[in-house]
């Protein structure tokens, strides 16, 4: 599996949009909206395939199924770095190398993408949240045609207080030198390289 992308909650999309272009200094690109659960998003490309992903739920939209993705249903605070997303290339073979509270996957659509992707029955992934979410594309993966902002991803931190725990996890299904992992209190953070010099999501 490889890293695919990044998401940024909050309350309202206007608040995840705003803390991740304050953060990186950069504008994020549309989006759109996900029947399934109920949300909306905004899309902005970075450097190496990736891309970074504002989100939260659509006040004016009526879900087909709860409790949502990503944990929105309890997300509260100030919006913040939330989630990570991996991409596999056959999700049904690579789903048992998954925690088994992981493996359960649905099927999405957003316009002319569409996707499989592991969502826990009660929307919560593993280590509070800071596994990450495995997709399948079935169809171009979006990266290529969104707006580039010239971000790099640098690291991606993961702290947890079974940090020796979630390291062999992510041990079985990912081998990639930005993802470190730290003993500690349940928190991610990003450093990035962008036009504007070294900056930091969290």
């Amino acid at each position: 599996m490889i890293l695919d992308h990044l998401a940024v909650a909050g309350e309202t999309l206007e608040d995840a949009v705003a803390h991740a272009e304050q953060s990186l200094g950069i504008p994020l690109g549309r989006g759109g909206c996900h029947a399934r659960y109920g949300t909306h998003n905004r899309l902005t490309g970075l450097e190496d395939g990736l891309y970074l992903e504002a989100i939260a739920i659509d006040p004016d939209a009526q879900p087909q199924e709860q409790p949502r993705w990503f944990n929105l249903d309890r997300f509260q605070g100030p919006a913040r770095l939330s989630n990570w997303i991996l991409r596999s290339e056959d999700l049904n073979a690579e789903k048992p190398l998954l925690p088994p509270h992981a493996q359960r996957h649905v099927q999405m659509q957003r316009g002319d993408l569409s996707w499989l992707m592991t969502v826990p029955a009660d929307g919560l992934l593993p280590f509070d949240n800071l596994f990450p979410a495995v997709l399948q594309w079935q169809a171009e993966p979006p990266a290529a045609r969104l707006p580039q902002s010239g971000c790099r991803l640098s690291r991606l931190v993961l702290a947890h207080p079974q940090a020796a725990a979630l390291q062999a996890a992510l041990d079985r299904i990912l081998d990639d030198p930005r993802i470190k992992v730290e003993q500690g209190a349940p928190a991610m953070m990003a450093e990035f390289a962008t036009p504007h010099g070294a900056r930091v999501l969290r």
